[in-house]
């Protein structure tokens, strides 16, 4: 019996002293180049914007923000992402219960239409707007001719707003329903549940989550959008600009601090969203891990 114990100990392969001494030392690495990058691109960045937006004194920054102009932008802002996120909340849901539970002709590339944003530049979108409803577009001398101005209005900022942002609420709750199954709904079927109330008391409740995070990140990118809002506003002042166009009008007239506490705002609600990104985030994990487990 001893001697096969020593066989075996003699054929075991040596061991690798050196992989168990630098795997703490690649660990530590890794982390640090991780940590360093984050500095470098998100903590420092966000820094330089409120020191340099408070660089000319509390007073200076609130009075930038109080500007007329400004004042329109946040207003204008503000509109856009409170038509948009009711719009795509409708739509992200409509789309993740057509595709999560039904088969139908068509349904890969209603998936791929949902994407689409994601793919295209925001600035070639607002170009296909401009052609479409432009003076010179597809539809232009229609809504001329009958009064409707979409393109340098707010019409137009509003459909550009809608088709960057419209994915992410369809992205975030057609993983998470097609992750729970049906289950649930069927039982509540059998019960004699109606529609609407199935949807209410089974469906929403165990989407709940994920629908949050989508809506979070569907605000944050309306309100901070700026490539195809850009190509469709017109840069009309006090009229058609957003916060984003407002802080590049105010940065390009060399009024730089109060770009920064313009901008400063946009920072702002990303730290906000990055907080709360983080909470629904493991909400939506929890929630996951309980429909894998039914």
């Amino acid at each position: 019996m001893s001697d096969l114990v020593e066989t075996t100990q003699s054929s075991a392969p040596p061991r690798d002293h050196g992989a168990t001494q630098e795997a703490p030392l690649a660990r530590t690495l890794l982390i640090g180049l991780v940590v360093t990058f984050l500095f470098a691109f998100l903590v420092l960045p966000l820094a330089l914007v409120f020191s340099q937006a408070l660089n000319r004194g509390a007073g200076a920054y609130w009075s930038a923000l109080a500007d007329p102009d400004t004042l329109s932008a946040m207003r204008l802002t503000l509109l856009v992402a409170a038509i948009a996120l009711p719009l795509n909340l409708v739509f992200g849901l409509v789309a993740s219960w057509a595709i999560a539970r039904f088969d139908f002709v068509g349904k890969s590339l209603l998936v791929a239409l949902i994407d689409l944003p994601f793919s295209v530049s925001p600035v070639v979108s607002g170009i296909v707007f401009v052609l479409l409803f432009g003076a010179k577009g597809l539809l232009g001398p229609f809504l001329a001719a009958h009064g409707i101005a979409i393109i340098f209005a707010v019409p137009g900022i509003v459909l550009a707003t809608l088709f960057v942002t419209f994915p992410f609420v369809a992205r975030e709750v057609i993983p998470l329903m097609e992750q729970q199954g049906r289950a649930d709904e069927e039982a509540a079927l059998t019960l004699g549940a109606t529609p609407l109330k199935l949807f209410v008391t089974v469906t929403l409740p165990n989407i709940r989550w994920g629908l949050l995070y989508g809506v979070l990140l569907c605000n944050a990118r309306a309100m901070g959008e700026f490539g195809a809002v850009s190509v469709v506003s017109g840069h009309i002042i006090g009229g058609t600009n957003t916060l984003p166009l407002q802080i590049q009008i105010l940065y390009e007239g060399n009024e730089g601090a109060a770009a920064f506490a313009v901008a400063s705002l946009l920072a702002m609600l990303a730290l906000v969203t990055l907080a709360a990104q983080t909470v629904l985030a493991w909400r939506q994990i929890g929630a996951l891990a309980r429909g894998a487990s039914h």
